[in-house]
């Protein structure tokens, strides 16, 4: 297969494809060269998960050619797109829950020997990888019990575990604290040195100068450019992405705070999870950050606060008055909403379409006295947030799996502004959001915090919470550590306080 003549060790030229009368690919070409960190942009929707599903055999090609080291391939199905060394870690994980981390690294191993199973050498093994890896996650540990960072390193784990000769990565990042980001970037500069090509999928820019040779850029699935990093800038590659520049991606923040905090909550410590006595406020109309780490306890915070953790000790008040979460729907019925950050499992129901999903969590309005719906009035609703939110989709019967990560994402968030919160916690507002609509999303945040909601942000990309935040809380070891105000943000200040530092 290895054809050392070849300057390019993947080339897709011509590729096209539909689903039914949608065109998603039309006649794409990318060519990566052996040990190149390749980067490939694009709006959600432009096509670029479609691409790497055809080289990786997932979809099948209606035209076009696609060349390994010179030699045409056919990839039919993910298996021989592994046995052709072309390994994705995808943006939705992939990992079997019930099995150990060891297990899911070599799941292509088990059954490999049909007499017996050396289970101490394959998590000796799997240990030496993750360690190699700068992480420390235990491989024996049940992949159930690990955050969704230590989950997405095991994903990379397993993908690298094999015989790679190209690595397609889909936003591997996005739940990363600046810490685990740079442990990547080291390690995927030690593939590139092995001569393993990496396709490198990411809406953050700013990564995309740092490691990256070459970027090519999908609009509307048409290849609109590739050039050498070196020789371009974040306006240059965003013209390409949306056709325009993108002056202003952080709203001026003209809201009216109120003088009284309409959400407080006091001592807050957890049962069986990593929160410690964490006390704040928030008034009506305010954007408050929550930074930290990975570990540091912000999603354990906001699940505690939503009763999807169980709570130890401590008190929440909403308007002056104690109330109790013991349950999500305990919350919904204060008024309280969560955009989880792990929108696959948490944010929204795959199977249902658009309309069901945002419409679950606001079924008063839009029915009658006897608990029928009202057609008409669901329908505009949902329109109404399909439109502000700029989800593509033909119409809203579309199911939820069938839509890009960025516009799942989207739809779960209108599935929480469909209805009037007073509180509204958003962990990751922008996982996996193209630079577009994450202007969108944060013009939306403006526009609730308008109406007086008090909202909380929970974001590991240190400039957009300096961006959209009125006044941040960063948390270290499970409870907050420091409170910045506006004068005093900055990604140092934060990362400080992240590890558990004063300031300067």
């Amino acid at each position: 297969m290895q054809n050392s003549e070849s300057e390019y060790r993947l080339e897709m030229s011509g590729i096209s494809k539909s689903f039914g009368v949608v065109s998603v690919l039309e006649n794409v070409n990318l060519k990566i060269k052996h040990g190149e960190i390749h980067a490939l942009l694009g709006e959600n929707g432009a096509g670029k998960s479609t691409l790497m599903k055809i080289l990786s055999g997932v979809h099948q090609k209606d035209t076009g050619k696609v060349l390994l080291n010179g030699e045409e391939i056919n990839p039919k199905n993910t298996h021989d797109g592994q046995e052709l060394g072309i390994n994705v870690v995808y943006q939705e994980l992939s990992l079997v829950n019930d099995l150990s981390v060891a297990e899911n690294i070599y799941l292509h191993k088990l059954g490999a020997n049909k007499f017996w199973m050396n289970w101490k050498k394959i998590t000796h093994d799997a240990q030496e990888l993750i360690n190699s890896l700068g992480f420390d996650i235990d491989a024996s540990a049940i992949v159930r019990d690990l955050s969704i960072v230590q989950k997405q390193v095991v994903e990379i784990a397993k993908a690298i575990s094999e015989d790679t000769k190209i690595l397609v990565l889909d936003e591997p990042t996005t739940v990363f604290d600046p810490t685990d980001t740079q442990k990547l970037f080291d390690n995927l500069f030690k593939l590139k040195e092995r001569g393993i090509s990496i396709i490198y999928i990411s809406h953050h820019l700013e990564e995309i100068f740092k490691i990256a040779d070459t970027v090519t850029v999908l609009k509307d699935g048409v290849d609109t450019g590739s050039l050498p990093v070196s020789e371009t800038d974040t306006d240059g590659v965003i013209r390409l992405m949306i056709g325009r520049e993108l002056k202003d991606l952080y709203p001026i923040r003209d809201v009216v705070v109120g003088n009284t905090p309409i959400f407080e909550v006091k001592n807050l410590t957890a049962k069986d999870t990593l929160v410690y006595d964490v006390s704040f406020s928030v008034k009506p109309g305010e954007v408050l950050g929550v930074a930290g780490l990975g570990g540091s306890g912000r999603t354990e915070t906001a699940k505690l606060i939503f009763g999807a953790h169980k709570k130890k000790s401590g008190s929440i008040f909403l308007n002056g008055e104690e109330i109790k979460t013991k349950s999500p729907v305990d919350a919904v019925g204060h008024e309280i909403g969560l955009v989880s950050e792990n929108r696959k499992e948490e944010g929204v129901f795959l199977p249902l379409s658009i309309r069901k999903n945002i419409s679950v969590t606001n079924f008063d309005p839009i029915s009658t006295k006897l608990g029928f719906i009202k057609t008409d009035k669901e329908h505009s609703n949902v329109l109404g947030l399909m439109k502000k939110l700029n989800i593509k989709a033909p119409d809203s019967e579309v199911d939820v799996k069938n839509l890009s990560g960025g516009n799942q994402q989207k739809v779960a968030l209108a599935k929480w502004l469909s209805i009037d919160s007073k509180v509204i916690i958003i962990d990751e507002p922008t996982r996996g959001v193209d630079v577009g609509a994450k202007v969108e999303i944060y013009s939306l945040i403006n526009e609730v915090a308008k109406k007086g909601v008090a909202v909380i942000v929970i974001s590991s990309d240190m400039p957009e919470i300096m961006g959209i935040a009125d006044r941040i809380l960063v948390m270290h070891e499970g409870t907050i550590y420091g409170e910045l105000p506006k004068e005093k943000f900055s990604e140092e200040n934060i990362l400080r306080y992240s590890i558990g530092e004063p300031l300067k």
